[in-house]
């Protein structure tokens, strides 16, 4: 609406001047001309600029899906609109622009003002419209922001359930927002406003080449769309708006790409085909994974009790923890304890009087004792070593490593503990194979 005032106002001044108004306040004098011819390359550059007031309405399309039913003509109705406004305030603020003589400034020069700030200023002057209208703009443009922070995570989330994207994206957060495509977006708009260092007249470039892609796309899967409705008569018809509006937006990416490719349109050129092969590679993933783990009925042969390896080097509360678990699943339990040469054993004097005998009082399988010698103090290599061993001796049954844990009440006490235990289990999923079952104990301080 502020907009709109200052287009009257001025298209007011400008006939009542009889076509030569005159600024209501001081502007900066127009750029020295420095072209005589108007070259093709100029006129793809003024075009290229142009389009860049074109973005923001793939929103609409983007976003379909927001709005209430009947959703089509809801969204139809909305991008008229837009559309309607665009043509009044673009064509207007041009318009002026021509008849008060204003030429855009450079970004990197003193004092710079946006060329709308510069045609309200010679409107209204510097007084009370002239930063009533450009605060509107301000604000116009932080509610416009929020349109990609809507619409990213809702095309994340249909984009990760066809898997072409982290299944993350799919998840919705405690408000019940697709939080992870907020958290995915944020970081990269962070980087980008640090490449750019946050000037807007390149970062509009970038966003031009996506948003026309987007256009041409949407265009063009259209065609396809109204290809495969044999039953609508009006199919052909649709086809030929659709297909003449993804050659107009495909030729203009192509002139805004070239015309911008220094200013920051090769970051897009750039990034575009590697977020291809990334969502291929990850359609991949997801898909290697769903055939790995299919399944029919329940495969209920070779229902051996699994060989129990439980480390130990001490007897605890811990320790007796590990061992109890062991007796309720296998008859078949080992005991190993790595034992430098030059340490004194503290397992072995005890292991008859603290384990065996209350085993062999209720009549359960007595496990085996095995004591593993180190000669350099090391515990996990010959720990990794024997239990890889054990997996080739018996190759028809499983080998469930049990490892007793201490979970503390702090992150912070975990630094006053080793973490040999993580980086046993690290070892044995990244080592062992598909017979080798790590189990976690815990034994809470």
């Amino acid at each position: 609406g502020a907009l709109i005032a200052a287009i009257v106002v001025g298209t007011f001044k400008v006939f009542h001047a009889g076509g030569h108004p005159i600024a209501a306040a001081a502007i900066p004098p127009p750029l020295p001309a420095t072209v005589s011819v108007l070259s093709t390359w100029l006129l793809l550059k003024a075009f290229s600029n142009g389009c860049a007031a074109m973005t923001g309405v793939e929103a609409v399309s983007n976003g379909v899906t927001a709005f209430r039913e009947p959703r089509a003509k809801n969204a139809q109705n909305a991008l008229t609109v837009i559309i309607a406004t665009l043509i009044v305030l673009l064509y207007g603020t041009a318009w002026l622009a021509t008849k008060y003589h204003i030429m855009a400034m450079d970004p990197s020069e003193h004092g710079y003002q946006s060329l709308l700030s510069l045609i309200v200023m010679a409107v209204f002057g510097r007084g009370l419209m002239y930063h009533f209208t450009m605060w509107s703009v301000f604000l116009a443009l932080a509610f416009s922001a929020n349109t990609a922070f809507a619409g990213f995570p809702r095309l994340a989330r249909t984009i990760a359930m066809n898997d072409y994207l982290p299944h993350v994206f799919t998840l919705r957060g405690r408000r019940l927002l697709f939080s992870h495509g907020i958290y995915a977006l944020t970081g990269f708009t962070f980087v980008i406003l640090i490449m750019f260092e946050g000037n807007t007249e390149r970062l509009i470039s970038l966003y031009a080449i996506g948003a026309f892609l987007a256009f041409t796309l949407s265009q063009a899967g259209m065609v396809k769309h109204w290809h495969k409705e044999k039953d609508n008569r009006h199919r052909h018809w649709l086809m030929l708006i659709n297909g003449t509006g993804a050659v107009a937006t495909g030729i203009t990416t192509c002139i805004v790409l070239v015309a911008k490719f220094t200013s920051g349109a090769w970051v897009t050129a750039l990034l575009i085909p590697i977020l291809i092969l990334l969502m291929v590679g990850v359609k991949r993933h997801y898909t290697r994974v769903r055939e790995a783990v299919r399944m029919g009925k329940l495969n209920l042969s070779n229902l051996q009790e699994p060989l129990v390896v439980i480390p130990m080097a001490r007897w605890d509360r811990m320790t007796e923890k590990a061992l109890r678990f062991g007796v309720l699943l296998s008859k078949d339990i080992q005991v190993v304890n790595v034992e430098a040469d030059d340490s004194r054993d503290v397992l072995t004097p005890m292991w008859e009087e603290n384990v065996l005998q209350p085993i062999r009082e209720r009549g359960l399988q007595e496990p085996q004792l095995i004591t593993l010698h180190s000669s350099y103090r090391l515990v996990i290599s010959p720990l990794m070593d024997y239990i890889l061993e054990l997996e080739q001796q018996h190759p028809d049954r499983k080998i469930t490593v049990l490892l007793p844990e201490l979970v503390v009440h702090h992150w912070w006490e975990n630094l006053l503990h080793n973490q040999r235990v993580q980086l046993l289990k690290l070892l044995l999923l990244l080592r062992g194979r598909q017979r080798i079952i790590v189990v976690d104990i815990p034994w809470y301080l």
